[in-house]
């Protein structure tokens, strides 16, 4: 997806996003999440995997408790706590929510890994620049503050903070590592408004360089995209797709056109592997050509 046109990958990602949001469809969801890791397999290292692995299953347990202790409705009991009943359709439903959060937190994480910053302004800085811009500026800042926040953290050990391990003092430390924190980002800040400044900006109409250019590679793989979005939303339109789970769970008979689009969008959530996959056999294939 690195290679794609921005408007491609963007379309794309967004559309993921989208229609696992909107789809209420437990397939649906699976198939996203199955996607999108196998998706986020190729685009982190090991030990990303593991910090994003070690966030996610908590707050997947986390999501998939918390339906069930907060909603009673449903029509299956499970057991009953202080005269309040925990339904298996509550649980289900909690385990979906779990499923959905983590799929579209996958899919975000590879939409920021593609769609970066420098493609985000090629696509909307010509119509809105300075919002392009200063949101571009944000995103970029994140993982920036975070970086900035393990060092001050590090440092802050080698002078004494967090040596005792109590509540009390892990707190007052996390607060002296924000102050810091806070501190060296409005450094940054004024830094890159006064370098912004010493290079013209705002004082003249600007055109941004840009080397990205539509080609056939690019059209094939949004045809493609396009096709499955269509049968996807098709079946999803007509509630081919529809799923209750309350008072009970309820699913639509397994009709053709629900089977083509749980088929096409597990399709279209594995196009980011199929084009990886295309560029590593090509890249194989090349090196065994030296």
């Amino acid at each position: 997806m690195e290679t794609l046109h921005p408007i491609v990958s963007f379309s794309y990602y967004i559309a993921a996003i989208a229609l696992t949001v909107l789809i209420r469809n437990p397939a649906v969801t699976l198939g996203a999440l199955a996607g999108g890791l196998c998706h986020w397999a190729f685009l982190t290292t090991a030990k990303e995997k593991r910090a994003d692995v070690g966030f996610w299953l908590p707050l997947a347990l986390l999501v998939t408790l918390f339906n069930p202790v907060f909603s009673h409705n449903g029509k299956t009991p499970l057991f009953f706590l202080n005269g309040n009943a925990f339904t298996f359709e509550a649980t289900v439903f909690g385990a979906y929510s779990a499923v959905l959060v983590i799929a579209v937190l996958v899919w975000s994480k590879a939409y920021s890994r593609v769609v970066t910053s420098d493609k985000f302004l090629y696509l909307f800085g010509g119509a809105l620049p300075k919002s392009a811009l200063i949101l571009s500026v944000a995103l970029r800042y994140i993982p920036m503050l975070r970086k900035d926040a393990a060092r001050l953290k590090d440092a802050g050990k080698t002078v004494g903070l967090y040596s005792k391990g109590s509540l009390t003092d892990n707190f007052l430390s996390s607060c002296r590592v924000y102050y810091a924190l806070i501190g060296r980002t409005l450094e940054n800040a004024v830094g890159t408004a006064e370098s912004m400044r010493a290079r013209g900006w705002g004082r003249a109409k600007r055109v941004p360089y840009s080397y990205y250019r539509f080609k056939k590679r690019d059209a094939l793989v949004a045809a493609f995209s396009a096709v499955l979005l269509a049968v996807t939303l098709a079946a999803s339109v007509s509630g081919a797709l529809s799923f209750s789970f309350y008072p009970g769970l309820t699913a639509p008979p397994l009709s053709p056109l629900a089977a083509a689009a749980y088929g096409a969008f597990a399709l279209y959530s594995l196009v980011p592997l199929i084009l990886q996959t295309e560029v590593r056999l090509r890249w194989r294939s090349l090196q065994s050509k030296l």
